[in-house]
């Protein structure tokens, strides 16, 4: 009988911990490297490192793929022979490779690892995937400007090699990372892993004066109506890009983030081999819920491909910081909705509020990673179940001291213990098989009315891209509300939700709420809770009825 066919979802390993979360919360494959030879000068392994993870990566059944994918100068040469000597030992599923040099070093000398070509190499064409494959490559990385339909078609004319293609994260602006603006501003090779981000840098309009003084071009509220700064760019005459300035400057060539989930079941329709996110200096936690994430939409997939719905993954991708998500290249030419003119940082309504460090017989140990007061609530995050459990915390135990406290504050290495008797109504047993160590956790943030707006903005434009119905009316309306916001400025910030301190309770059913496991306002959720299965929690929606019923 003939296996079936499914796309590895391939996670991104920035340091041995993140690898390890990455295989844990459902990647079937890593990609890693040393800081000096895998285009990420801020890669935190070392080469003994490497080979662990490339080690407990086989130990789980899962593939490590090697980034040896730099653009090589004389001086790295010296570095290829140990380097390979040593990798080889452990047998890597593959290196990623960009320099021709460099691939055919490897070929020579480690003629039984696998060779992946590497997004930089710039493959666009089923003609540069047909080359490859004759000089000896197992897996082509596709670049990021591929659309769809020319992937479909590379799928088509190459049946017998492996592609891979990005699905998720941050955006170059250039030609899939073959960029000199890093070089030219910053002294920073961007080709050689160690790029300044100058495209998401703020800019200014200065003015040279007659007398060769340099002034700022003041755009107050006194002149701000009177005019606005366009691009027109000459093969396309009347089709203005406008710029827009603020007091941080403009922000004229910051990509949002890419996305392909709400058209991942394309993807797996014509078995694109490998799906790959991007981030290997992103977080822990954007590492396990990315992964989970993609490790449901890929196994509903596969289990009911005609029913498959994005949503519910969307919802968590959402809780993990991005500048606004865009299907980028998918349909081809990008548009204005693809591009972030007004913010360059990442944000989220979630932010990481811990990991678990070790799992004892009463009591979870959880290293915190932002401030936690007193009231908040703790999402855990399972690797293993589907559904998350909600944990109303009013103390916190330090774990070295046993002492309480109402406040810990993150980037302390804190470690707290958490009872399990909090838990109102999960077994023991399956709370320590649901959370093992490097189960993480989040926690709802608090933002300004700027944020919110731009959550709303960053929402609107990515439905109307995914619909394919670009409303140029709507899209300037939200887009000059959140000017008008940003330009307000302000820093009073709100929850979405009533979780901090004792300001109301949601209504869903967390372990430790007093309020709704007290107060006879939730009588009928109690009732409703306590008939579900373990960790099951009231939707908003029937958290609001329920509620209204009971009073």
């Amino acid at each position: 009988m003939k296996k079936e066919h499914r796309s590895e979802l391939l996670m991104p390993a920035g340091n041995l911990r993140k690898l390890k979360m990455a295989i844990l919360y459902g990647a079937d494959a890593v990609y890693l490297g040393t800081p000096d030879m895998s285009l990420r000068t801020k890669s935190q392994f070392s080469l003994a490192e490497v080979i662990e993870g490339v080690e407990f990566c086989h130990a789980h059944g899962k593939r490590a793929y090697l980034t040896l994918n730099l653009f090589s100068h004389n001086k790295d040469i010296a570095k290829l022979q140990e380097y390979v000597e040593t990798v080889r030992k452990v047998k890597p599923d593959g290196l990623i490779i960009a320099d021709p040099g460099v691939f055919q070093f490897v070929k020579t000398h480690a003629p039984e690892l696998p060779l992946h070509i590497s997004t930089q190499a710039n493959i666009c064409s089923w003609l540069s995937v047909q080359f490859w494959q004759d000089q000896g490559a197992e897996l082509c990385v596709l670049a990021r400007e591929v659309s769809y339909s020319e992937l479909v078609e590379i799928r088509e004319k190459c049946p017998d090699i492996k592609l891979e293609a990005f699905v998720h994260g941050a955006m170059c602006m250039t030609y899939s990372g073959r960029c000199l603006l890093s070089n030219f501003m910053a002294e920073r090779g961007a080709n050689q892993g160690n790029c300044a981000n100058s495209c998401r840098w703020n800019y200014k309009l200065k003015m040279r004066m007659k007398d060769g003084t340099v002034e700022e071009l003041e755009i107050n509220e006194d002149n701000s109506d009177m005019f606005e700064f366009l691009l027109e760019e000459g093969c396309r005459p009347g089709e203005f890009l406008p710029i827009e300035e603020d007091g941080r400057g403009s922000y004229i060539m910051n990509s949002r983030d890419l996305c392909i989930m709400p058209k991942l079941d394309e993807y797996l329709k014509i078995g694109v081999d490998s799906l790959k996110v991007e981030g290997r200096g992103k977080s822990e936690y954007y590492c396990a819920v990315v992964a989970r994430a993609y490790r449901m939409a890929i196994d509903d997939y596969y289990a009911d491909p005609q029913n498959w719905d994005p949503k519910p993954y969307m919802v968590e991708l959402e809780a993990v910081g991005n500048r606004g998500y865009t299907l980028a290249f998918h349909d081809g030419r990008l548009t204005n909705y693809a591009h972030d003119y007004e913010h360059t940082a990442s944000i989220a309504q979630w932010e990481y509020a811990g990991v678990v460090t070790k799992v004892e017989d009463d009591a979870f140990l959880v290293e915190v990673k932002n401030k936690l007061e007193a009231g908040d609530v703790l999402e855990f995050i399972s690797p293993i179940a589907r559904h998350t459990i909600l944990l109303r915390v009013y103390e916190f135990e330090r774990a070295d001291k046993g002492d309480r406290v109402d406040v810990v504050h993150g980037g302390t290495k804190t470690v707290i213990r958490l009872p399990f008797s909090l838990f109102d109504h999960e077994d023991t047993d399956d709370l320590k098989t649901w959370f093992p160590e490097y189960s993480v956790m989040r926690k709802e943030r608090a933002l300004t009315d700027e944020q919110w707006k731009r959550i709303k903005f960053d929402k609107f434009t990515q439905d109307a891209e995914i619909q394919g119905q670009p409303n140029d009316a709507a899209y300037q309306k939200r887009r000059d509300a959140l000017v008008a916001s940003i330009d307000e400025g302000g820093n009073q910030t709100r929850f979405k939700t009533n979780r901090v301190g004792t300001d109301g309770c949601c209504g869903k059913g967390c372990n430790g709420c007093m309020m709704f496991w007290q107060d006879d306002l939730y009588a009928k959720a109690r009732e409703e809770v306590m008939t579900r299965k373990q960790g099951e929690l009231l939707s908003r929606a029937e958290a609001t009825m329920m509620k209204g019923a009971a009073e």
